[in-house]
């Protein structure tokens, strides 16, 4: 009696893990930190980076532009743009940091595709380098700069602070996009090179931030994240403009994580417009080919 007992408790025990596992909502993170490169990344002592990798799917050679259209500059404009919308600078439009004459009425940020399969989902933007909030961020119900009077150290510490106020609230985030910009600093006032101490530096401190940004997820025990992380472009010396033909500078990387990802190291190539269509697919969001997305879903399970 007892052995049928047992069993009978273990099955219920199964079926209840099961049914919670498929209770879980689904949410993202799309986590971009500026100007950051794999190796000085590697270098750095970055614990809470690396778990993130660990636990999933990596590319060290994300590229920044496309086999189609390399003519944008290799800077923070183009790419962010291109991170945020899934497409290239041809379609967006935007070849600079002047941002003019962008297309992102055609061509939107990832929230609004969020908030059209799911209006009732809450999408939150937090920055700190004001050209994406002021031209990119769109369908945010929630849109925070951090960059005011203050350093971009600073910026990027009120950035956790404001991710982690909002990962706390009962209506937390859908979707979100969280971006440091203390690390492209150093690397213009400094250099962009893992031999570099200010450069590592800002990319170890950066790592602490983001500590705290999952440690605020992981209290989420009734929900299941996606984080994506990436950077716009890599460097060279003080700089990264014009930088088409460098690969320190064209190479940027890209991270899928979480129970949804795969686990391991990409073996084909990957792009940094993957990310957007990567973040919709987990949420369950139907790609329509209207959209023109040139990225592709990537590192899902």
């Amino acid at each position: 009696m007892r052995r049928y007992l047992s069993l009978a408790v273990l099955t219920l025990l199964l079926v209840t893990s099961v049914v919670s596992a498929e209770e879980k909502s689904k949410h993202v993170l799309l986590l971009g930190i500026d100007g950051c490169r794999f190796d000085a990344l590697t270098k750095a002592n970055t614990p809470n980076l690396d778990k993130i990798r660990a636990s999933g799917i990596y590319s060290p050679t994300t590229l920044i532009l496309g086999d189609r259209y390399k003519k944008n500059d290799t800077i923070s404009g183009p790419g962010w743009g291109s991170i945020n919308t899934g497409v290239w600078a041809d379609k967006h439009n935007v070849q600079g940091n002047s941002f003019k004459d962008p297309k992102f009425d055609k061509y939107p940020h990832f929230f609004h595709y969020v908030k059209k399969s799911m209006p009732q989902a809450k999408t939150v933007s937090i920055i700190n380098w004001p050209p994406i909030a002021k031209y990119i961020v769109s369908s945010a119900d929630v849109s925070i700069d951090t960059k005011k009077d203050n350093s971009y150290e600073e910026a990027d510490d009120a950035a956790m602070a404001a991710a982690v106020e909002q990962l706390t609230q009962d209506d937390n985030p859908v979707a979100m996009m969280l971006y440091f910009g203390e690390v492209d600093g150093a690397g213009h006032a400094n250099g962009f090179h893992p031999t570099v101490p200010q450069y590592i530096a800002a990319i170890e401190h950066v790592d602490g931030l983001v500590g705290g940004v999952l440690e605020a997820i992981e209290k989420r025990t009734d929900q299941e994240w996606l984080i994506v992380v990436t950077s716009d472009h890599g460097g060279f010396g003080k700089g990264h403009s014009n930088g088409q033909t460098n690969p320190d500078i064209l190479n940027s990387f890209l991270m899928v994580s979480g129970e949804g990802a795969e686990k391991g190291k990409f073996e084909k190539q990957i792009y940094i417009v993957d990310a957007v269509p990567t973040l919709l697919t987990y949420l369950g969001v139907e790609i329509d080919d209207a959209w023109e997305l040139d990225g592709h879903a990537v590192g899902l399970k």
